[in-house]
């Protein structure tokens, strides 16, 4: 039988995002709001809304994946934001544009220290790789071009990647991707531009956040002495992959069939990994390099090849570590190709809203922000108490970590019902909220004095 729906308003008060409440629960443990209304902006110096709601009116669009200024109006009528967020008085389109334009880079040290400190005081745990030297907790640091093509906003230009945007710099600390800084670039700086200062920065911020040793991996873009000379100095473990440059892979190859360990994959390609030591100018004991050498002779489809293929990777480090467990660590950072896609496509953070590059650097900071409180909402979700199993939907399988855009689609998006009687507020989430018993476990522990971590 058919059925046709008849369409009516009710005089309910319904919300489609109560996951607003869990991002205002975390942002309450923080001293972000105190701190950001301490500031005295020549430019606006008496402003009618505080410097607080409207950074937060911000970091909850972004938690919504809404990073564009007009997603605002349809928010500004809807009380329940307002009161989830913490905000006063919720700001329109135009002045959350003509505030950030103002603020600029004003707030950065801010964001950048009390993200860093939520994360260390509220994130369940922070997990580190384990080698036969020990447990460290990795830093990756990498650059993930945002395509801006025709567009015309400031620091638009062509990047690596072969198309017109920006070249942002990201650091992600531990296996769940807690990031814990980000510099915006324009798109034509190169990646080791101003890498040294950011590493140091990144390092301070990595070491509030967990008191593990740290492992520092870059790719070959970064193959500098000088961000060595950062890691010895501020004496964290490191890994680097080395740029060849001009060097002769047949050498290598040579220097691989003298010192490495072969091993035969299958015909027509042997691989050789080994350690082998290097003195480098400005750096007082020689470096030690771990190289994997590959030589083909035959494709895997059964082709002869005329003249050998050699392909050579070697990488910098400070681990004692055996050279394929040093490898295999590095092929670990292309974990970080994962959440910068989090960040580009899940939050929608690509195509930034302003046409000022300092204020596209802001919202950006602000998107760490809020990309730290989705992912740690998503951890407390996984996480198991006293060992009993979460109450998690059975269709979701148990996990080690969780998509931010699945963070959103079962937290964040969750529908409910706004009741406000006797002097309180209540949600309600109805009969069919699969999720309703671990949204009220989250806010519970969010909401109180603290969170210990595993």
């Amino acid at each position: 039988m058919e059925v046709v729906f008849e369409v009516k308003e009710g005089s309910e008060y319904l919300s489609s995002h109560s996951g607003v409440g869990l991002a205002g629960a975390l942002l309450k443990r923080t001293s972000l709001a105190d701190r950001l209304n301490s500031v005295n902006l020549r430019q606006c110096s008496d402003p009618k809304i505080v410097h607080s709601d409207v950074i937060f009116a911000m970091i909850g669009l972004l938690c919504l994946g809404k990073p564009d200024y007009d997603a605002i109006e349809p928010l500004r009528g809807d009380s329940f934001f307002a009161q989830a967020m913490g905000i006063a008085s919720c700001p329109s389109s135009a002045t959350l544009r003509q505030r950030l334009d103002v603020v600029g880079s004003s707030f950065d040290t801010i964001l950048k220290e009390e993200s860093a400190s939520l994360v260390s005081h509220t994130a369940p745990k922070i997990t580190a790789v384990s080698t036969s030297n020990g447990d460290f907790v990795p830093l990756d640091l990498d650059v993930s071009p945002f395509d801006n093509s025709k567009t015309k906003k400031e620091g638009v230009s062509w990047t690596y990647k072969g198309f017109d945007g920006f070249a942002p710099i990201f650091a992600y600390v531990g296996r769940e991707g807690y990031l814990v800084n980000v510099e915006f670039r324009e798109g034509k700086q190169h990646c080791q531009h101003n890498t040294p200062a950011f590493l140091r920065e990144s390092i301070r911020y990595a070491k509030q956040v967990t008191d593990l040793k740290l492992l520092v991996r870059l790719d070959s873009g970064n193959d500098s002495v000088e961000n060595v000379a950062i890691c010895i100095e501020e004496e964290v473990d490191w890994l680097i992959k080395r740029n060849l440059r001009k060097e002769d892979r047949q050498g290598w190859l040579e220097l691989a069939k003298r010192e490495g360990t072969k091993t035969c994959p299958r015909e027509g390609k042997a691989v050789w990994r080994g350690t082998t030591e290097r003195k480098v100018p400005g750096i007082e004991k020689p470096l030690r390099i771990v190289f994997e050498v590959t030589e083909r002779t035959m494709t895997a489809k059964g082709q002869v090849l005329v003249f050998p293929e050699i392909e050579v990777d070697s990488y910098w480090t400070s681990l004692e570590c055996g050279a394929y467990e040093n490898v295999l660590l590095y092929h670990e950072h292309g974990e970080s190709e994962q959440f910068h896609s989090e960040l580009k496509s899940d939050m929608d953070l690509e195509r930034l809203p302003s046409k000022h590059f300092r204020t596209n650097a802001l919202v950006l900071l602000l998107g760490m922000f809020a990309y730290n409180i989705l992912r740690i909402c998503g951890q407390e979700s996984v996480r198991e108490d006293a060992g009993t199993i979460e109450k998690r939907p059975a269709y979701r399988r148990k996990a080690q970590r969780r998509r931010i855009r699945t963070v959103m689609q079962d937290l964040i998006y969750m529908a409910c019902r706004v009741i406000h009687h006797s002097r309180k507020w209540f949600l309600s989430f109805g009969r069919c909220a699969p999720w309703a018993e671990v949204w009220k476990e989250l806010y519970a522990r969010f909401t109180q004095p603290s969170v210990q971590r595993e």
